[in-house]
């Protein structure tokens, strides 16, 4: 991820299986190793949170509101009211949102200011410790776009930016306040290696976030946060976004993110571009079509052919799907992916590494 070398390529599997895929596979007599996907060998890295918190605290009870045939309605923990289509979906939609103006903000402010009890110093020992052992150490902050869309959701914080833009630096100021004062009390006691922020700030059209209003509102928030990491001993800031961000990859990049995944092809994303626009300005984790393994397995090869072989010889890449491995891959076209993955990439088949952060 860093581009000071590697002892080969690495080949994962991020996100694992959608809900069902598992029945699927289990009826086309996949192995128990293969369905929890053990028997494919992946190369991973152990991570170890920093041990302190940098975005909610106190989160609001979670409480089931109604249920119904195929949903659930409930409040979650950020305050939310969220439905789950329980059959088809993971992950809940929200229904209303805690922040609606600058006075409901502050109601819930407190829940993003400091305090010590942010800090598990139990945690960060352990975290030290494990370093000590090559294990990666990771803080993640509150999303510059996410943050906000989550407390207010996406049409009224695209709003906010024109309409109400003190009440976005108020919560931008909040979180950034919150997370330096998290780095001074780990200093001299943990490194962090990984700084993270998850946004999925993009849809299939492109962000959410035009570049003008990212380098008004998140540039700064970023910076200022990287600076301070790179202090504690960071050296990757890896961004988290689906959907099509390649309109600010140049805006993320000069703002000191280093990483970026899922780099969703659905959506437009393609690593053998982004590479050629970028250089080594940006790494990547991720980035092969999930969807080809639907289809058949020349239509797979093509896609592993043009990304992987495109880039084996690439620092800065991790090679992996874009998401989780879609309902209806037959588990056969799932082991011919990643047999022809590790063929490119000359990893024997039954090799997986523990790799250090060193490593990654």
């Amino acid at each position: 991820m860093t581009f000071k070398g590697a002892p080969r390529p690495m080949f994962v599997e991020i996100f694992g299986k959608l809900i069902g895929l598992d029945e699927e596979w289990a009826a086309q007599g996949a192995t128990e190793a293969e369905r929890d996907l053990s028997a494919f060998n992946f190369d991973w890295v152990e991570r170890i949170p920093a041990g302190a918190n940098c975005g909610l605290m106190d989160p609001f009870e979670e409480k089931v509101l109604e249920k119904g045939d195929g949903y659930v309605i409930s409040q979650d923990y950020m305050g939310r009211t969220v439905k789950l289509c329980t059959a088809t979906a993971t992950i809940p939609l929200p229904v209303s949102y805690p922040v609606t103006d600058f006075e409901s903000w502050e109601k819930i402010k407190p829940k993003f200011q400091f305090d010590e009890k942010r800090i598990d110093m139990e945690a960060v020992n352990a975290a030290a410790k494990a370093r000590e052992h090559d294990a990666l150490t990771h803080l993640e902050i509150p999303g510059g776009f996410d943050m906000p869309r989550e407390l207010m959701g996406e049409e009224n914080l695209c709003i906010a930016y024109y309409d109400d833009p003190d009440l976005i630096r108020d919560m931008l100021d909040t979180f950034a306040d919150t997370s330096l004062k998290v780095f001074e009390r780990l200093e001299g006691k943990l490194a962090v290696d990984n700084l993270y922020v998850h946004e999925d700030m993009a849809g299939k059209s492109g962000p959410l976030i035009g570049p003008s209003l990212f380098n008004e509102f998140v540039k700064p928030y970023y910076s200022k946060l990287w600076d301070a990491a790179k202090a504690l001993g960071a050296t990757i800031f890896s961004q988290d976004s689906d959907g099509n961000m390649n309109p600010l990859l140049e805006n993320i990049a000069e703002s000191g993110v280093n990483v970026c995944f899922p780099m969703e092809p659905g959506s437009g994303m393609d690593i053998v571009k982004s590479r050629k626009q970028l250089g080594n300005r940006l790494a990547y984790k991720a980035g092969i079509d999930k969807y080809t393994l639907s289809g058949t397995k020349e239509y797979i090869r093509r896609e592993v052919e043009y990304k992987v072989g495109s880039l084996k010889n690439d620092l800065g890449i991790v090679f992996g799907l874009d998401h989780r491995i879609p309902n209806g891959v037959p588990i056969e076209n799932y082991r011919y992916y990643v047999s022809l993955v590790k063929e490119i990439l000359n990893i024997p088949a039954n090799e997986a590494g523990k790799w250090t952060r060193m490593g990654f």
